[in-house]
């Protein structure tokens, strides 16, 4: 990507190497990977032509510019660290979701920063899959489906991210993600004249879906991002899911409104009986907003993908004020 970032270089990334393959090996070439947007991702090339991937999680790997400090209650947060990606790796193995095998856990002291090494899988994502093979692809999704489903499955009482004490009990989580969202709408009518022009209306909304929600006090786990771009394919047609430090036990709702929005017409194959009508009214428009408000705010930095980024942003502006029609 024009603009990225200077990455680490063989020199730096041996001694991870070697940790996670053993001192007889040769690393022979590293490829920083594109995509990311709060760690570094690297392919490893091994001297038999063998591969793995590096996580990096370190400030100058980081697109995104800092941000304020959350509520106590609030179960999100900047989702990133090795502490983040150690413990969403151990719940999503419980739950039987293939994630790439560990090679290296999570360390520190091999570089500034943290790193762990995954298997490379090498079947590309899920999303170019369906544009190259849809009918692989059909195969993929069900096996999705059936993850999606056992990850939701794995519930507990108290919302929050996995590996943490978890978030001071207050607010409900409907009522958290209102609050968020009139934080993104802010953020949206300051950037954005069509928000703005209908930035009342869209309060109204929201605080009208959130009124319609009834209480909860059990909790699914779910991915957090979960489109095709964060599902890789296997040498078996076997999803297998990446970018995993934002797992948090929340209403699942949560997560079907961007599922919803990321699989589009494929979102059937998806689907999990029971879930809440006025949550998912509600945590669609927030979503919606999320993503006007996120990637505008990700470009005040140097993320190089901008053309990416601000197409994010014109899709999820129709969307938003689609909800007003």
């Amino acid at each position: 990507m024009d603009g990225a970032r200077a990455g680490l270089t063989v020199d730096e990334l041996r001694p991870v190497a070697w940790a996670a393959f053993g001192r007889g090996r040769t690393l022979l070439s590293v490829e920083r990977l594109t995509g990311g947007t709060k760690k570094g991702v690297y392919r490893l090339t091994l001297d038999d032509g063998s591969t793995g991937i590096a996580y990096v999680w370190h400030p100058t790997e980081d697109y995104w510019p800092a941000q304020a400090a959350l509520e106590p209650d609030d179960p999100f947060g900047h989702a990133t660290g090795e502490g983040l990606f150690e413990a969403a790796h151990r719940e999503f193995t419980a739950a039987g979701v293939r994630m790439p095998r560990l090679l290296l856990t999570p360390t520190a002291g091999l570089l500034p920063g943290e790193v762990a090494v995954v298997q490379d899988v090498r079947g590309g994502t899920l999303q170019d899959l369906r544009r190259r093979d849809p009918r692989r692809a059909e195969v993929v999704l069900a096996r999705l489906g059936d993850a999606v489903r056992s990850m939701h499955a794995r519930r507990r009482d108290r919302y929050g991210r996995p590996g943490l004490d978890g978030p001071t009990p207050g607010r409900p989580v409907e009522r958290i993600i209102l609050d968020r969202a009139l934080r993104d709408l802010t953020e949206a009518a300051a950037r954005v004249e069509r928000i703005a022009a209908v930035r009342d209306r869209l309060a109204d909304a929201l605080a009208e879906r959130c009124a319609a929600v009834a209480p909860r006090s059990r909790y699914g786990l779910i991915h957090g991002e979960l489109g095709p771009d964060h599902v890789l394919v296997d040498e078996r047609d076997r999803p297998v899911l990446v970018d995993i430090e934002g797992a948090v036990f929340l209403d699942v709702e949560w997560e079907h409104a961007f599922l919803e929005l990321r699989f589009g017409d494929a979102y059937p194959a998806l689907a999990v009986d029971g879930l809440d009508g006025n949550r998912l009214r509600l945590y669609r428009l927030a979503t919606y907003l999320s993503l006007v408000a996120g990637p505008l705010r990700l470009l005040d930095g140097d993320f190089p993908d901008r053309a990416g980024m601000l197409a994010i942003v014109e899709h999820n502006i129709t969307r938003t004020l689609d909800q007003l029609a």
